[in-house]
């Protein structure tokens, strides 16, 4: 009997661990933001890191859509951020996307590709605290004169580059 007990008391506190984990519960998004100085929606070797640019991580209840948690941050000189996200999010889509660019010669979003999904839950069966979001970017107003050479390059032909 008093083996059971013991056994279960390991049990009640295991699981209240795993609980106060959950609930205490730290991860790291992590992603960049560059310019799109090609206007293509991808990156291409003359595409260049933003510094500064500001980036917001928006959480929204699956049922609901109301906003559960958001956090901003700014790129650094290599136009990566770092945004830290507290608690678990498993009942929330979560997205990153650009704010702002501090360029005036980029700072277009491109329509579409504004945010990237990031899981901020640590029940998903991923056990590193840190996410990866795909790249973000703003473009410029007109592309780069050497992008048409980049696009040959890479065997992509527009109809209408300018």
């Amino acid at each position: 009997m008093a083996k059971v007990v013991l056994l279960l008391s390991a049990l009640c506190i295991l699981a209240f661990a795993n609980y106060a984990q959950c609930h205490d519960q730290v991860l790291n998004v992590e992603g960049s933001v560059y310019c799109d100085t090609c206007r293509v929606q991808f990156e291409t070797r003359l595409s260049e890191y933003i510094e500064g640019a500001t980036v917001r991580l928006v959480c929204r209840d699956i049922e609901t859509e109301k906003e559960t948690y958001t956090v901003e941050g700014v790129t650094d000189k290599n136009g990566k951020y770092t945004l830290k996200v507290e608690g678990d999010h498993e009942n929330s889509l979560c997205d990153v996307g650009i704010v702002k660019s501090p360029r005036e010669d980029c700072k277009d979003p491109a329509i579409g590709f504004e945010n990237s999904r990031v899981v901020c839950s640590g029940n998903v069966g991923m056990h590193n605290p840190t996410r990866f979001a795909n790249p973000l970017f703003f473009m410029k107003s007109e592309s780069l004169p050497g992008c048409k050479e980049v696009l040959d390059e890479l065997g992509l032909f527009p109809l209408d580059f300018n």
